[in-house]
């Protein structure tokens, strides 16, 4: 085995008596605190994401509302517990108990109007 071979195997396993040292260097030191902590950082980066994607569908599965504007019959989206105008009519809308509510102002009476038969109103 020639000088220069024995050059290039010691070259390929720098990197491995790298980490060996290092590794060695910590437990003998007293960081296994450090290399823990990293480790659950790591994790952390790696787990955050799935866990806010699947917290942020499961939010939206309880506080997106379809629904239809009571005034025009349009179908569309809004978010429970929030006050939005129909995009059709424009009316402002309350997003109440999974439904869509006319928004008043206090003291403003809100009527149902029946139409009523001509026929029956001569009888």
């Amino acid at each position: 085995m020639s000088f220069k071979s024995f050059q290039l195997n010691l070259l390929n396993l720098r990197p491995w008596l790298t980490l060996l040292a290092v590794v060695w260097l910590l437990a003998s030191v007293g960081l296994g605190w450090l290399v823990n902590s990293l480790l659950i950082i790591f994790g952390l980066v790696l787990l955050a994401p799935i866990v806010a994607f699947f917290g942020f569908r499961w939010w939206l599965q309880r506080n997106l509302i379809a629904d239809q504007c009571p005034v025009c019959g349009y179908q569309f989206t809004g978010l429970n517990n929030s006050q939005l105008q129909c995009p059709n009519c424009g009316e402002s809308l309350l997003v109440q108990n999974s439904n869509f509510q006319r928004l008043t102002p206090e003291g403003t009476i809100d009527v149902t109007a029946v139409e009523v038969p001509a026929q029956s109103l001569e009888d």
